[in-house]
């Protein structure tokens, strides 16, 4: 049903689109999908291409109040060909509804004849973006390029030239970089010395690096002395992201900004894990070192933004609505063969907001409020209890394949926490011992059960648990789970549970959000503390036949302080 949705809006939006502007709705019309019908997982409001392959989001902007997204895609099919990548584009006035235009930047010089493979936009000081991106070069070496767009009075900036100096930055003997661990510039910055600094991620040996350059014309690039920063037996850093967050205010700050007032991040995507790190510290703009912060390691020891499927994420500086917006590739559960019978393969997650959170110890996510907009009939609650031993609510009204769900949970009892096991560090492992409905105990397992299919054949489970920190001690500890293990009857699936500690205190009611769009799961656990990204393929909870429960399976009673829920309208 949604996806038939979507294909009606697109089919309005583009008409009158045709009226404005024929020859983008031509070229939008080249690009849409020519699979609408039968695709049950493809999704209507997270963005994707209209065919084949897609992984890292590439030099997200926003220019004269247009929104580009690039991103790494394969033309040609749904499971990739490194040596054949190249920079998708579309454009928005709104990060929800998209326009795709023609690949911005495709493989066809010597310094990038294998691929045009990920980098950043940077906005240069007369207002005009540039981009940097790696380019796998004819002898397969990994090489820093650059490209402008041809046409800066074209508002949708879709065609793109490369500079004639390509390559601007290559592998040698003389600096020994390994010429194929050496990718993924960043958005550059201005230094208070008038240079404009950037980094790639880099390895050496078991270390991971961030190589770092300065620029007086962002032509002829050195490489310092040291790396920005460094971790020895982290591995390969790739896309890396380097930004400056204010300490007071969940305002974003330019990636230039430096002050007193502001703590940096250094992300780095570890390619052993698959996953995404953060660290916050400060930058010393006089010896061009970063240094996390006490507590902070740049391995995979430091927090994630999401601990689900989440990778190769950017951020960049909204500068309209004084923002940071931060994009990441959420790739397929499923097996190729699948991807291959669908001819697409990958998402983006919905755009979030990101701030630093006023201890100063972690970021903050949430969903742009842009994706507010699709929401359309709702359903409320209000005080409902949910009783201990395994209450299970349905929530009807809405169309739960397609849906935007805000729960606001009370517990007591908190006595009654079962204790946490001491070997229990891992809270993934404590989300994957057993499913939602076969675990016993105190506090939890409650939350949602989405993508559920009427008889409970199939579900995702979305679930908070509290346990008492010792015996003796009031503290208390809250895990937040993702448990796809019952999410479809298919058996090719990866079906991991994933968890994450809730940094909360469970006198105090807790928060919990979760946007389902078909194939994906987003869920946000106290108001952005945590997150965690879910990819299923249910084979009965498809469409009309999809059902959104709220349960409880621990003894004790938790209230339903409010609930509300909307069915999501599909975005172009």
């Amino acid at each position: 049903m949604a996806n038939l949705l979507w294909c009606n809006n697109a089919i309005i939006l583009l008409a009158s689109l045709f009226l404005a502007n024929n020859a983008i709705v031509l070229e939008a019309l080249k690009h849409s999908p020519n699979r609408i019908r039968n695709q049950p997982y493809r999704t209507g409001y997270h963005f994707q291409p209209p065919k084949n392959w897609m992984n890292d989001p590439n030099g997200p902007m926003i220019y004269n109040g247009v929104y580009h997204l690039f991103y790494q895609w394969y033309p040609n099919g749904a499971i990739m060909k490194v040596n054949e990548i190249v920079w998708g584009h579309a454009t928005s006035k709104d990060l929800i509804n998209w326009t795709p235009h023609s690949p911005a930047i495709k493989p066809s010089r010597p310094s990038d004849i294998n691929g045009c493979w990920s980098g950043s936009v940077t906005i240069l000081p007369n207002g005009k973006p540039v981009i940097l991106y790696t380019g796998n070069d004819r002898n397969n070496r990994q090489v820093q390029n650059l490209a402008k767009p041809k046409n800066l009075s074209d508002p949708y900036l879709r065609h793109w030239t490369k500079s004639p100096v390509n390559p601007l930055v290559t592998p040698n003997a003389f600096n020994h970089i390994n010429s194929t661990a050496f990718r993924d510039p960043t958005t550059a910055w201005l230094g208070r010395d008038g240079q404009w600094r950037m980094i790639t991620g880099s390895q050496e040996g078991r270390r991971g690096l961030a190589l770092l350059y300065t620029s007086r014309d962002f032509i002829s690039w050195k490489q310092t002395a040291k790396p920005l920063h460094y971790n020895d037996g982290s591995g390969m850093w790739e896309c890396p992201d380097f930004f400056p967050v204010a300490k007071t205010t969940s305002k974003g700050v330019d990636t230039s900004s430096f002050s007193v007032s502001v703590k940096h991040v250094l992300k780095v995507s570890l390619s052993d894990t698959s996953h995404d790190y953060y660290t916050i510290g400060t930058y010393d703009q006089v010896r061009d070192q970063y240094v996390p912060d006490d507590g902070f390691v740049q391995d995979d020891t430091a927090p994630r933004y999401d601990n689900g499927k989440f990778y190769a994420s950017k951020t960049f500086y909204d500068s309209v609505n004084r923002r940071r917006i931060l994009w990441g590739w959420v790739n397929e559960s499923s097996p190729e063969k699948d991807n291959i019978k669908k001819g697409w393969a990958g998402l983006q997650a919905i755009p979030r907001k990101i701030w630093l959170d006023e201890s100063g110890k972690r970021l903050m996510q949430w969903p742009v409020k842009e994706v507010e907009s699709l929401r359309t009939t709702q359903v409320k609650w209000e005080n409902k209890v949910l009783a201990g031993g395994g209450s299970l609510l349905d929530v009807h009204g809405i169309t739960a394949s397609q849906a935007d769900v805000e729960v606001l949970f009370k517990v007591s009892g908190l006595e009654k926490a079962d204790v946490i096991e001491p070997g229990w560090t891992d809270p993934q492992l404590i989300c994957s011992q057993k499913n939602a409905l076969s675990v016993k105990s105190g506090l939890g397992p409650f939350g949602l059960m989405v993508l559920a299919s009427k008889n409970l054949e199939e579900y995702t489970s979305v679930y908070l648990r509290i346990f008492k920190a010792s015996q003796k001690s009031k503290d208390h500890v809250v895990v937040m789970c993702s448990d796809q293990s019952r999410s479809s009857l298919e058996k090719g699936n990866d079906k991991t549970s994933y968890g994450a500690f809730l940094d909360v205190s469970p006198n105090q009611p807790i928060s919990l959000r979760t946007l389902i769009d078909n194939s994906i799961v987003e869920s946000f656990g106290g108001e952005g503390k945590t997150c965690i990204t879910s990819r299923v393929y249910p084979k009965l909870a498809i469409g009309e036949n999809t059902h959104l429960f709220v349960f409880n399976n621990g003894s004790q009673n938790v209230n339903v302080l409010s609930l509300s829920a909307w069915s999501m309208k599909s975005s172009l």
